[in-house]
């Protein structure tokens, strides 16, 4: 069975993308840390990051870069974060994270409930970045 992801990145459940290429996709968390906390995923379903193939775990960090520079030109941070975790959904995927402290990071902590019409609008400032 496919995960979400993989399902996501076919178009056959929606999502707020802010990027995308033949290889990628990025796109911002429903439930994030922070506003403009994204998900840059591969297109390929490869579970484990360090599982993906060498042309895609060299290709995923310029395809991210990319859209980290959008976000924060559209979200007030000092800098954007880099997380793999990879616990919450078996589809190889980095979170990219406008942070200002330490605790923006923190996984743990409650997660934001920006409404549908929220984060459309802000993916298409960062599309639009």
């Amino acid at each position: 069975m496919a995960s979400l992801f993989s399902r996501i990145a076919k178009g056959e459940i929606p999502c707020h993308k802010v990027g995308e290429d033949d290889g990628f996709l990025a796109f911002l968390d429903i439930a994030p840390l922070r506003q403009g906390h994204t998900l840059v995923i591969p297109k390929l379903e490869v579970d484990r990051f360090f599982d993906l193939p060498h042309d895609l775990l060299a290709a995923i960090m310029p395809f991210a870069q990319e859209v980290a520079r959008r976000i924060q030109r559209v979200v007030p941070c000092d800098r954007i974060g880099v997380s793999v975790i990879g616990l919450e959904v078996p589809h190889a995927h980095v979170h990219l994270i406008p942070l200002d402290r330490m605790s923006d990071m923190d996984f743990t902590r409650p997660k934001l409930a920006p409404s549908n019409e929220e984060l459309a609008a802000l993916a298409e400032r960062i599309r639009n970045a």
